[in-house]
């Protein structure tokens, strides 16, 4: 079990769909939510990509310095650059973070979004593209190690020659991620990526996408690893956190709901379409737990107004690691998870949650292991201890 943390360089605030709350997201911030990150034990941080976001290959870079075995997970978007120019930057940002470098396909979903990009292909043709892309970055990062060139001739992409004087520390070259819902999609991943990720829905909908891209998989000879998006609201006690998931929507409207799901609705991604199913653009202030939770402590409230992963396990600290476990049997093994505001939410879930994981991954997040004291001193002499139990009744 590998537990990654989110860099929100879209924005973050306390509250979803207002000004109110916001605070401003710059190098500083970014570098905070890192360092928290790094600190507490995460594997590795999520970048995201598009318009409404600082580009995450220059922020990974930055961000080097200010950590020790962080990993970044960064966007690969074929289309908006060539592949040996993209094979080039990642071997050169693995290079430079001691192969710390894990990187994100993304084909894209937001049609007006691409064109401003001067991408114009449709879905169809856009997996075609990353079919290929994918191919020719693949091989010309592994044949580095060797000093090799590498010629291509495909239906969309033509490389004759292409080379690195530089190979990555990964070898045969930094591990691919990509989460996508369509047909092409998982054909895609079952011939070429490392790690499959999913967004946050119930259990047995992702039960069926892994049997779906592991029987794929096989057929071709591959095995992948396997992991899922999610945000998380946790807290002490399980009125807390839905308290808290309310409070996370309280300024939302349905004029700003409705010109949400308008926009969602509009782009050709199987993935946000399937999120958006989940609540169908449902929303009760005064029970927001109605219609929205999906499964078992799993809240659709985020969808109704955020692009991409909606989903947020809600709960007591118990209650998260159980769901989490239980998608752990399905055969995850990556979690990739966010909580607003990112830097508080990032302790809050180390703090309360990590106790609780399986002993192995409590291992390997507590090393190297902090000797204390932990907590404020008290009284100049008293090292404080645990939380002694109340006497029973």
């Amino acid at each position: 079990m590998k537990i990654l943390w989110f860099i929100p360089t879209h924005g973050d605030s306390r509250y979803l769909g207002t000004s109110k709350g916001a605070r401003v997201a710059d190098f500083d911030y970014y570098r905070q939510v890192a360092i928290a990150a790094d600190s507490l034990g995460y594997e590795g941080v999520l970048l995201p990509t598009g318009r409404s976001c600082e580009d995450s290959w220059i922020v990974a870079a930055s961000l080097i310095e200010a950590t020790r075995r962080l990993k970044f997970l960064v966007a690969l978007r074929p289309g908006l650059v060539q592949p040996v120019q993209s094979a080039r930057m990642a071997a050169t940002l693995d290079r430079l973070s001691g192969g710390r470098l894990l990187v994100n396909l993304v084909t894209g979903g937001d049609p007006d979004e691409l064109a401003g990009d001067g991408l114009f292909l449709p879905h169809a043709e856009r997996y075609a593209l990353s079919e290929e892309f994918l191919r020719v970055w693949r091989d010309v990062l592994s044949a580095s190690h060797d000093g090799e060139a590498i010629d291509f001739d495909g239906e969309q992409l033509r490389v004759k020659g292409g080379k690195l004087l530089y190979p990555p520390v990964s070898r045969p070259y930094p591990p691919v991620f990509f989460g996508g819902s369509s047909d092409p999609a998982l054909a895609l991943a079952a011939e070429q990526v490392d790690t499959y990720l999913t967004w946050g829905e119930p259990p047995e909908a992702v039960a069926g996408k892994i049997g779906a891209v592991r029987a794929l998989a096989e057929t071709r000879g591959r095995k992948l690893e396997y992991g899922i998006r999610l945000h998380v609201i946790v807290r002490e006690t399980e009125e807390e956190a839905w308290a808290a998931a309310g409070d996370l929507v309280r300024h939302l409207d349905e004029d700003v709901v409705a010109a949400a799901q308008a926009k969602f609705a509009s782009m050709d991604s199987v993935g946000q379409r399937r999120m958006a199913e989940l609540h169908g653009g449902r929303f009760d202030k005064r029970d927001i737990r109605a219609g929205l939770e999906i499964s078992p402590n799993l809240w659709a409230g985020v969808g109704l107004v955020r692009g991409g992963a909606g989903t947020a396990l809600v709960g007591d600290p118990q209650q998260v690691a159980d769901r989490i476990k239980a998608y752990a049997e399905l055969g995850l093994e990556y979690f990739v998870l966010s909580g607003y505001p990112h830097l508080e939410e990032a302790y809050r879930f180390a703090e309360l949650v990590f106790p609780l994981l399986p002993l192995d991954v409590r291992e390997k997040l507590s090393s190297p292991r902090l000797t204390g004291p932990f907590g404020e001193i008290v009284a100049n002499n008293y090292v404080p201890g645990p939380a002694k139990l109340a006497a029973a009744s």
